[in-house]
């Protein structure tokens, strides 16, 4: 049997070219889409084998894509397909149960790999990821607890991306009071009292692009 894959990156030539590629080392490509929300209900519908998320994409980054397919399939293995590179990054991916980074940069026979490892209950980390993953660790740098809720860093991640209160409550399903409150306590928690400064921390935390 194939590997079956979900493919989700906000770049259509991008999702183009792995599909292409994937295809031609014999694994099918059973659902594509461009933002991490939308990545989530693919998984509960199509169970793939293994889903490859980018990690910035609009409406829902990959990290916390993956926390909610991993927390729903378990079953589904998880590999990270992007350009980040930054240890906070690294962490919180491999804390949301990631157990593949593979980085734009490397070959296409190093994604093929992470792949098949992932599909077959390992982990792949790309050089450079695992030197992070190793130099944080003999420094003793072990980066705190993320302060936000998962619902809270969505809610960050739709405001930095320019959504209005209204514009939240209604991708999250939420009433506009509970989605001010969300902002109001993710403002609180971060000591940020204005968009603008929203907005640099998302960036800092990879939640969206610069």
């Amino acid at each position: 049997m194939p590997l079956r894959i979900l493919l989700a990156d906000d770049h259509q030539i991008v999702r183009q070219g792995v599909k292409a590629l994937l295809e031609k080392h014999g694994m099918q490509v059973v659902a594509e889409c461009c933002d991490g929300r939308e990545a989530v209900q693919l998984a509960l519908k199509h169970n793939p084998d293994v889903a490859v998320l980018d990690m910035t994409m609009p409406g829902l980054n990959g990290v916390d894509a993956a926390r909610q397919i991993l927390e729903q399939r378990p079953s589904t293995g998880v590999v990270l397909l992007t350009f980040q590179t930054s240890e906070p990054q690294v962490v919180a991916a491999l804390r949301a149960g990631v157990r593949g980074y593979v980085l734009k940069t490397q070959t296409s026979d190093d994604l093929v790999r992470a792949l098949r490892e992932v599909a077959a209950r390992g982990t792949y980390l790309s050089p450079g990821i695992s030197q992070i993953v190793v130099t944080a660790y003999l420094n003793g740098n072990e980066p705190g607890e993320d302060p936000l809720t998962a619902r809270e860093r969505e809610v960050l991640q739709l405001v930095a991306e320019g959504k209005t209160t209204k514009e939240v409550a209604d991708v999250l399903g939420l009433s506009a009071k509970t989605a001010e409150s969300y902002r109001g306590r993710l403002m609180q928690k971060l000591e940020i009292h204005e968009t603008a400064g929203l907005v640099r921390y998302a960036i800092r935390q990879g939640l969206i692009q610069a």
